[in-house]
Protein backbone atom coordinates (compact mmCIF):
# COMPACT_ATOMS: atom_id res chain seq x y z
CA UNK A 1 0.00 0.00 0.00
CA UNK A 2 1.12 3.54 -0.75
CA UNK A 3 1.23 5.08 2.69
CA UNK A 4 3.35 7.50 4.69
CA UNK A 5 3.70 9.01 8.14
CA UNK A 6 5.12 12.45 8.81
CA UNK A 7 5.92 14.00 12.16
CA UNK A 8 6.63 17.71 12.16
CA UNK A 9 7.56 19.63 15.29
CA UNK A 10 8.41 23.31 15.57
CA UNK A 11 8.18 25.91 18.31
CA UNK A 12 4.67 26.68 16.97
CA UNK A 13 3.11 23.28 16.20
CA UNK A 14 3.52 19.54 16.75
CA UNK A 15 1.94 17.45 14.00
CA UNK A 16 1.58 13.76 13.22
CA UNK A 17 -0.07 12.84 9.93
CA UNK A 18 -0.58 9.48 8.24
CA UNK A 19 -2.03 8.88 4.78
CA UNK A 20 -2.92 5.79 2.78
CA UNK A 21 -3.54 6.63 -0.87
CA UNK A 22 -5.21 3.24 -1.44
CA UNK A 23 -7.62 3.56 1.45
CA UNK A 24 -11.37 3.81 1.87
CA UNK A 25 -11.66 7.43 3.03
CA UNK A 26 -11.25 6.71 6.74
CA UNK A 27 -10.25 9.67 8.89
CA UNK A 28 -9.19 10.63 12.39
CA UNK A 29 -8.65 14.37 12.53
CA UNK A 30 -8.04 16.71 15.45
CA UNK A 31 -6.41 20.06 14.66
CA UNK A 32 -8.01 22.15 17.40
CA UNK A 33 -9.99 24.07 14.75
CA UNK A 34 -13.40 22.51 14.28
CA UNK A 35 -14.17 23.71 10.78
CA UNK A 36 -10.71 22.73 9.53
CA UNK A 37 -11.30 19.25 10.98
CA UNK A 38 -14.58 19.09 9.07
CA UNK A 39 -12.89 20.03 5.79
CA UNK A 40 -10.00 17.55 6.15
CA UNK A 41 -12.58 14.87 6.94
CA UNK A 42 -14.43 15.79 3.74
CA UNK A 43 -11.16 15.56 1.84
CA UNK A 44 -10.47 12.07 3.16
CA UNK A 45 -14.01 10.80 2.62
CA UNK A 46 -14.30 11.95 -0.98
CA UNK A 47 -10.73 11.25 -2.12
CA UNK A 48 -10.72 7.75 -0.55
CA UNK A 49 -7.35 8.68 0.94
CA UNK A 50 -7.20 7.58 4.57
CA UNK A 51 -6.03 10.49 6.73
CA UNK A 52 -5.00 10.62 10.36
CA UNK A 53 -4.05 14.17 11.38
CA UNK A 54 -3.26 15.24 14.93
CA UNK A 55 -2.12 18.79 15.66
CA UNK A 56 -1.13 20.63 18.80
CA UNK A 57 -0.67 24.25 17.84
CA UNK A 58 -0.29 27.73 19.29
CA UNK A 59 -3.97 28.58 18.95
CA UNK A 60 -3.60 31.08 21.80
CA UNK A 61 -1.72 33.21 19.24
CA UNK A 62 -4.02 32.60 16.26
CA UNK A 63 -4.91 29.87 13.76
CA UNK A 64 -2.31 30.65 11.12
CA UNK A 65 0.45 28.27 12.17
CA UNK A 66 -1.92 25.34 12.77
CA UNK A 67 -3.58 25.85 9.39
CA UNK A 68 -0.35 26.29 7.46
CA UNK A 69 1.71 23.59 9.15
CA UNK A 70 -1.03 20.95 9.00
CA UNK A 71 -1.36 21.52 5.25
CA UNK A 72 2.41 21.41 4.76
CA UNK A 73 2.62 18.11 6.64
CA UNK A 74 -0.34 16.61 4.78
CA UNK A 75 1.17 17.54 1.43
CA UNK A 76 4.53 16.12 2.47
CA UNK A 77 2.88 12.82 3.47
CA UNK A 78 1.08 12.62 0.12
CA UNK A 79 4.36 13.22 -1.73
CA UNK A 80 6.14 10.54 0.28
CA UNK A 81 3.31 8.04 -0.28
CA UNK A 82 3.39 8.71 -4.04
CA UNK A 83 7.06 7.77 -4.28
CA UNK A 84 8.27 8.14 -7.88
CA UNK A 85 4.63 8.57 -9.03
CA UNK A 86 4.88 5.61 -11.40
CA UNK A 87 1.55 4.58 -12.89
CA UNK A 88 -0.58 7.37 -11.41
CA UNK A 89 -3.29 9.22 -13.29
CA UNK A 90 -1.40 12.45 -12.54
CA UNK A 91 -4.26 14.76 -13.58
CA UNK A 92 -7.62 15.20 -11.90
CA UNK A 93 -10.53 17.58 -12.13
CA UNK A 94 -14.00 17.84 -10.67
CA UNK A 95 -17.08 20.00 -10.70
CA UNK A 96 -18.51 20.01 -7.19
CA UNK A 97 -22.10 21.19 -6.67
CA UNK A 98 -23.51 21.88 -3.23
CA UNK A 99 -26.99 23.37 -3.21
CA UNK A 100 -26.66 26.86 -4.77
CA UNK A 101 -22.87 26.59 -5.07
CA UNK A 102 -20.70 25.18 -7.83
CA UNK A 103 -16.91 24.92 -7.66
CA UNK A 104 -14.39 23.60 -10.17
CA UNK A 105 -11.01 22.16 -9.18
CA UNK A 106 -8.32 20.95 -11.58
CA UNK A 107 -4.87 19.72 -10.65
CA UNK A 108 -1.70 18.13 -11.91
CA UNK A 109 0.70 16.23 -9.66
CA UNK A 110 3.47 17.89 -11.62
CA UNK A 111 6.08 18.45 -8.94
CA UNK A 112 5.81 22.15 -9.80
CA UNK A 113 3.78 23.85 -7.05
CA UNK A 114 1.42 26.55 -8.25
CA UNK A 115 -1.94 27.75 -7.00
CA UNK A 116 -4.51 29.69 -8.97
CA UNK A 117 -7.26 30.74 -6.57
CA UNK A 118 -10.44 32.34 -7.88
CA UNK A 119 -12.74 32.10 -4.90
CA UNK A 120 -13.66 34.20 -1.93
CA UNK A 121 -15.83 34.52 1.13
CA UNK A 122 -18.17 37.21 2.38
CA UNK A 123 -17.73 36.49 6.08
CA UNK A 124 -14.62 36.52 8.22
CA UNK A 125 -15.12 33.17 9.95
CA UNK A 126 -16.61 29.73 9.40
CA UNK A 127 -17.17 28.41 12.87
CA UNK A 128 -14.05 29.75 14.56
CA UNK A 129 -11.84 29.37 11.47
CA UNK A 130 -10.65 32.56 9.76
CA UNK A 131 -11.77 32.33 6.14
CA UNK A 132 -8.65 34.18 4.93
CA UNK A 133 -6.70 31.05 5.91
CA UNK A 134 -8.55 28.75 3.50
CA UNK A 135 -6.65 29.94 0.43
CA UNK A 136 -3.44 29.67 2.46
CA UNK A 137 -4.24 26.03 3.34
CA UNK A 138 -4.49 25.17 -0.36
CA UNK A 139 -1.32 27.09 -1.16
CA UNK A 140 0.55 25.17 1.56
CA UNK A 141 -0.69 21.71 0.57
CA UNK A 142 0.07 22.44 -3.11
CA UNK A 143 3.59 23.51 -2.14
CA UNK A 144 4.61 20.26 -0.42
CA UNK A 145 2.47 17.87 -2.50
CA UNK A 146 3.95 19.37 -5.68
CA UNK A 147 0.57 20.27 -7.17
CA UNK A 148 -0.32 22.64 -9.95
CA UNK A 149 -3.73 23.47 -8.50
CA UNK A 150 -6.54 25.59 -9.93
CA UNK A 151 -9.53 26.36 -7.72
CA UNK A 152 -12.47 28.35 -9.02
CA UNK A 153 -15.80 29.25 -7.47
CA UNK A 154 -18.20 29.44 -10.41
CA UNK A 155 -21.06 30.71 -8.24
CA UNK A 156 -22.50 30.44 -4.77
CA UNK A 157 -23.61 32.55 -1.83
CA UNK A 158 -23.51 30.43 1.33
CA UNK A 159 -19.98 30.53 2.75
CA UNK A 160 -20.20 27.07 4.32
CA UNK A 161 -21.33 25.61 0.99
CA UNK A 162 -18.56 27.44 -0.88
CA UNK A 163 -15.83 26.06 1.35
CA UNK A 164 -17.21 22.54 1.43
CA UNK A 165 -17.76 22.49 -2.33
CA UNK A 166 -14.12 23.46 -2.89
CA UNK A 167 -12.78 20.81 -0.52
CA UNK A 168 -14.97 18.09 -2.03
CA UNK A 169 -13.90 19.10 -5.53
CA UNK A 170 -10.27 19.00 -4.43
CA UNK A 171 -10.82 15.55 -2.95
CA UNK A 172 -12.42 14.12 -6.06
CA UNK A 173 -9.71 15.59 -8.29
CA UNK A 174 -7.02 14.11 -6.04
CA UNK A 175 -8.70 10.73 -6.15
CA UNK A 176 -8.39 10.67 -9.93
CA UNK A 177 -4.82 11.96 -9.90
CA UNK A 178 -3.37 9.52 -7.35
CA UNK A 179 -5.14 6.39 -8.59
CA UNK A 180 -3.04 3.86 -10.43
CA UNK A 181 -3.91 3.39 -14.10
CA UNK A 182 -3.26 -0.23 -15.17
CA UNK A 183 -2.87 0.85 -18.80
CA UNK A 184 0.27 2.79 -17.86
CA UNK A 185 2.06 -0.38 -16.83
CA UNK A 186 3.86 1.36 -13.98
CA UNK A 187 5.35 4.05 -16.22
CA UNK A 188 5.95 7.54 -14.90
CA UNK A 189 3.36 9.76 -16.62
CA UNK A 190 5.77 12.18 -18.26
CA UNK A 191 7.82 12.21 -21.46
CA UNK A 192 10.72 13.43 -19.28
CA UNK A 193 10.70 10.15 -17.38
CA UNK A 194 10.22 12.02 -14.11
CA UNK A 195 7.83 14.47 -12.51
CA UNK A 196 9.15 17.70 -11.08
CA UNK A 197 12.42 19.42 -11.66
Amino acid sequence: MRSARIERKTAETAIAVEVNLDGTGAYDVATGIGFLDHMVEQFAKHSLIDVSLKVSGDLHVDQHHTTEDSALALGQAITQALGDKAGIGRYGSAYSPMDETLARVALDISGRPYLVWRAGFTQEKLGEWDTELIEHWFHSVAQTAGLTLHVELLYGSNNHHICESIYKGFARAMRLAVELDPRKGGAIPSTKGQLGG
